[in-house]
């Protein structure tokens, strides 16, 4: 089975050039050893403008644009999490005289020798 390549885009403009200044497209994949279906395509994307060096920023602006909308949809629901975990906390019941502190903890019950 063949391996696949990929072409650089600078390749694929120099073998679309060669196919538009009149060279077949037999000679061309005999001497690049490239399928004749696959540089049609390429000549094919070249004239949609798919291989403009603005067109492809714009793809990848587009891309990053993805990105970041989901990321903020991201941000946007872990800032809905924070906020109903923050009212749940205020809302929570406290327990009666017990001190709350981190540091000392809960109070220690009392033993029967300290009450007598």
């Amino acid at each position: 089975m063949a391996k696949h390549r990929s072409h650089s885009i600078e390749f694929k403009r120099q073998v679309e050039q060669e196919y538009l200044s009149g060279e077949t497209l037999h000679g061309l994949a005999r001497r690049h050893d490239l399928q004749r279906q696959l540089i049609r395509i390429w000549v094919s994307k070249y004239e949609e403008g798919a291989f403009d060096e603005d067109a492809q920023a714009a793809d990848v602006i587009q891309a990053y644009e993805a990105r970041i909308a989901a990321l903020e949809r991201l941000v946007g629901k872990q800032a809905l999490e924070l906020e109903f975990l923050k009212g749940a906390l205020k809302n929570a019941p406290r327990p009666r005289n017990e001190t709350t502190s981190v540091i000392t903890g809960p109070m220690a019950s009392p033993s029967r020798k300290d009450v007598d």
